[in-house]
């Protein structure tokens, strides 16, 4: 889903280039759009007039909308570069009050089995918030809607850890659709057959171990920012960041250690069970190969062209050699089974 699109403020103002919306937060209030002015005095790290925190969200694909964001005066010039890069790297950084970083989140794919990692970016200090993206983020979205039901977080930070919590709960429910193909997969391996294809059922594990390992190539960094000892973050933000973010973050990860556990466990089964099954083919191969041995030495000598043959002179000579090869065939069966090769 999209992100929604209110009015700007001021469609003739050179700040509404890549403002996506400005808007008045108070805890259980409605958010209310701001005038220009308001938006220059917020960027100026004034608090609002009228009480609570403002957040200004842009759109960066435009360059003119880079350099609005580039010259926010209340911001550092790395959180202002922050904001504007292409890495897609995780960061958090604190100076102060000022917290900026980069954050991972979902698109908008149609599918969220197709849906791709990209990332969202902020500033926040304890009245303002700036959010950038390149991308439509539908976390970013839905934490919008909340915020139309008066479902207002006390401060930006609360916001922030809102997108995280969104990013994890999509994290969590893709896992959860992989650990349903796991659960398919073991049905089959526990319901083994000759009619089971194990080749389909290895490309199908090989797409969740796949999808698993992209999803801990983004949770993974993030984790570790919050782990970070050195990470030293303002106490308006403490909370929120450094608490329940976290334990968000460490759990999705920790689920999803446990999945890509299940993965291999299962992985291993199957490997067992291709070797088990080329193991059965062979030893047919070689009893086969084995119980014909004998028999192909007496058609061998048979069909040597040398005078004086054994069985030449009679009628039934094809007959009796053949039943000399089936009776020889036999004997080798039940020596076979009398040394337990069989």
């Amino acid at each position: 889903m999209n992100d929604i699109r209110p009015p700007f403020p001021d469609p003739d103002n050179a700040l509404a280039d890549g403002l996506v919306w400005a808007i008045r937060l108070l805890p259980g209030e409605p958010p209310e759009k701001l005038e220009s002015d308001e938006i220059v005095r917020a960027l100026a790290g004034d608090p609002p007039a009228k009480g609570g925190w403002v957040w200004l969200h842009f759109d960066i694909v435009h360059t003119r909308s880079r350099a609005q964001v580039e010259a926010i005066p209340c911001l550092t010039e790395d959180a202002q570069q922050t904001l504007t890069n292409t890495d897609k790297g995780a960061r958090l950084e604190a100076e102060g009050d000022l917290v900026y970083g980069a954050l991972p989140a979902f698109d908008d794919a149609a599918s969220e089995d197709d849906r791709d990692v990209c990332v969202w970016r902020f500033a926040m200090l304890p009245t303002l918030l700036v959010t950038t993206r390149r991308h439509p983020i539908p976390a970013l979205g839905v934490v919008y809607r909340e915020i139309q039901r008066r479902q207002v977080p006390d401060n930006p930070a609360g916001l922030v850890d809102r997108a995280l919590l969104e990013f994890a709960d999509t994290a969590r429910r893709t896992m959860s659709r992989l650990d349903d193909q796991l659960d398919r997969a073991e049905d089959v391996l526990l319901l083994l057959d000759r009619d089971t294809d194990l080749g389909r059922m290895g490309g199908m594990l090989g797409q969740v171990r796949r999808r698993s390992t992209e999803l801990r190539r983004v949770i993974s960094p993030v984790n570790r920012i919050f782990q970070d000892e050195e990470l030293e973050l303002p106490e308006w933000a403490e909370d929120d960041l450094r608490d329940r973010s976290e334990r968000q973050i460490h759990g999705a990860l920790d689920d999803l250690l446990a999945l890509q556990d299940r993965a291999r466990s299962l992985q291993d089964e199957l490997t067992s069970n291709q070797a088990e099954e080329t193991n059965r083919r062979l030893y047919i191969v070689s009893v086969g190969t084995t119980m014909m041995l004998p028999a192909t030495f007496v058609t061998g000598f048979f069909g040597m062209n040398t005078g004086g043959m054994f069985l030449a002179a009679g009628q039934w000579g094809t007959v009796e050699a053949g039943g000399l090869c089936f009776l020889i065939m036999v004997g080798t069966w039940f020596l076979l089974k009398m040394t337990k090769l069989l």
